[in-house]
């Protein structure tokens, strides 16, 4: 099954090019459930044939994340917490899941838009209650920039360097997880110590 949707999406960014990457990282970021680590490592094997360019798969995927975020950033600016509960469940979004990622918001302030990029669940969520908060504009492209081009960047760089062997892909895939979650828990924390230090 995996190696089929892997197969399947190496010929649908192949045919389509750095739109696909775009249009399925939009996807992504939104609420459609693909797997980024399905989509840009793929990618990245595509550029290490010489196929593609890893910048313009990096950017692509990057601006595709942010589109992504903008489209659950309005539906929840525009629709407000009770009907995005009511709708969300038949979009894959739970209210547990949401209540957990509004509390990851809540906690830690915009840099989670930042950091919540890196992590698994909230990534396609956080925008949700940046846009229920109506969140600075400069500041969530910014933030979900930054977050999207890390992460894109990683997985870019895993296709690129392993190939074909899927395997091996999402085994490293899953360790890119991990440290990203790691690297997310430092910068949340330095992020809480400057803002006491700041108030004190």
């Amino acid at each position: 099954m995996l190696h089929e949707l892997i197969d399947w999406l190496l010929a649908t960014i192949g045919s389509m090019g750095y739109l696909g990457i775009f249009l399925l990282m939009a996807m992504e970021s939104s609420v459609l459930p693909v797997p980024s680590e399905l989509v840009i490592p793929p990618a990245g094997y595509l550029a290490q044939q010489g196929e593609m360019s890893l910048p313009l798969v990096i950017l692509a995927g990057t601006l595709g994340s942010l589109a992504g975020a903008y489209a659950n950033y309005f539906v929840a600016a525009h629709l407000g917490r009770p009907l995005l509960l009511k709708y969300g469940r038949y979009v894959w979004i739970t209210e547990a899941h949401f209540n957990r990622v509004e509390s990851f918001f809540l906690r830690h302030g915009e840099v989670s838009t930042f950091t919540g990029r890196l992590l698994p669940v909230i990534r396609h969520l956080v925008s949700l209650p940046a846009g229920l908060a109506r969140m600075n504009h400069l500041r969530f492209t910014i933030y979900t920039l930054l977050g999207s081009f890390l992460w894109v960047s990683v997985l870019a760089c895993i296709g690129y360097l392993i190939g074909a062997n899927q395997a091996l892909i999402m085994a490293y895939a899953h360790r890119a997880l991990i440290g990203a979650a790691l690297f997310a828990a430092l910068v949340v924390a330095a992020y809480i110590g400057w803002q006491r230090r700041r108030v004190g």
